[in-house]
């Protein structure tokens, strides 16, 4: 496998789109995927054209990312719109792709279902991949996991949700010249190189915690040891309850979210507090099931600034040597909390990466697995990836 990465910060979404695949098309021969990432200030249908333009018959992948990406250039947006392209082709490789917004009439994982068709037809295979990719509104991601598994069983998985600059539903996601604000794309992978991901909220556990003992529908906790939820945090935390309610749960829990943990303990799944409502049942940024331990998990901002370094320093040693490219998926809550550090955490990346192409996107939902485990979602996140 091999790879080539490159960004644009243009000030029309064609001009970035025709500059960043003109880029790509001249560092890489036979790009078999382009896994973009953009500004939600561009306009995203115009910016697809432009690439498709430049790059005839490679299927691209990808969606808007929250404030920025980082390269080997080190971190790319703020105030300026961007757009970058992480680039994948080689012999040994075959990839297939598929996307489709969400359609009122079929659920989620039926539209999974039809990806995963969709995905090993175009790949021009009958078999499931070695590994795929995937990104989805942050929504349902869930249940588009469930339905591709169900076409090919328990493969491994890494990807992330589409992230907009306000968390105001003004994402895109992507998928060839198509773009879409609610659905989902993905993309299979056929080949004998090696695929290892770290996935990980990189936080500490506590001693407080408590089994969820009722739930108003998949993402909102309404009680915890039958007490309402809320008042439980707070009271784990030392805090007035008022003063999480509403979204300032959101920023307020970024230091310290709930934990789920999987059946083998080896991942602990974060479970972001987007909301405090009046009822003092608290809205979370992924599923979670009544009779479920919910932990709470606490790092501050030093420890978010570290973690990014330290994990993909895991991700490394978990690979052995080095890949064709790294792809990083970082949740864009840690990034809001890291804010005018950012700096530093793109230093990392450039240092851990260590000369090998690779892009990092802020995310609203982070996917990975764990070897043995289930292919799962979570909020505050980092899913890292060595691919090739």
């Amino acid at each position: 496998m091999k790879s080539f990465v490159a960004t644009s910060t243009a000030a029309t979404a064609a001009e970035a789109g025709k500059e960043v695949a003109a880029k790509i098309a001249a560092g890489i021969d036979g790009a078999k995927l382009a896994m973009a990432y953009g500004s939600c200030d561009y306009d995203s249908k115009a910016l697809l054209d432009a690439v498709a333009a430049e790059l005839p018959g490679v299927p691209v992948v990808g969606n808007t990312s929250f404030t920025g990406i980082v390269t080997p250039e080190g971190f790319v947006g703020g105030d300026t719109p961007f757009v970058g392209i992480l680039a994948l082709g080689g012999d040994d490789v075959v990839i297939g792709t598929a996307g489709a917004a969400r359609d009122t009439a079929d659920c989620p994982r039926k539209i999974g279902r039809k990806l995963a068709e969709e995905a090993m037809k175009a790949a021009g295979k009958d078999c499931p991949p070695d590994y795929w990719y995937m990104v989805g509104s942050p929504a349902e991601e869930e249940y588009y996991i469930k339905g591709v598994t169900e076409v090919i069983g328990r493969v491994p998985f890494f990807g992330g949700s589409a992230a907009d600059n306000e968390i105001a539903g003004k994402w895109w996601i992507y998928n060839g010249t198509e773009t879409f604000q609610d659905g989902c794309t993905i993309a299979f992978f056929y080949t004998d190189t090696p695929f290892v991901n770290k996935f990980t909220g990189a936080y500490a556990e506590t001693d407080d915690f408590g089994v969820v003992t009722k739930m108003d529908g998949d993402r909102g906790i309404a009680e915890i040891d039958g007490k309402p939820a809320l008042q439980v945090y707070a009271d784990w935390r030392g805090m007035d309850v008022e003063s999480l309610k509403g979204a300032a749960l959101l920023s307020e829990s970024i230091v310290s979210p709930l934990g789920v943990k999987d059946r083998l303990g080896d991942l602990v799944a974060i479970r972001h507090p987007m909301n405090g409502n009046e009822d003092l049942s608290i809205a979370v940024g992924a599923k979670v099931v009544e009779k479920t331990a919910v932990i709470r998990m606490e790092g501050d901002v030093d420890c978010l600034v570290a973690s990014v370094g330290k994990t993909a320093a895991e991700l490394k040693e978990k690979a052995g040597a080095k890949p064709a490219a790294y792809f990083f998926v970082h949740c864009g809550g840690r990034r809001a909390a890291i804010a005018d550090r950012i700096g530093e955490v793109a230093e990392q990346f450039v240092k851990e990466a260590d000369g090998v192409p690779f892009i990092a996107e802020f995310t609203f939902g982070e996917y990975g697995f764990e070897q043995d485990g289930c292919n799962s979602i979570g909020g505050l996140m980092l899913s890292f990836s060595a691919l090739g």
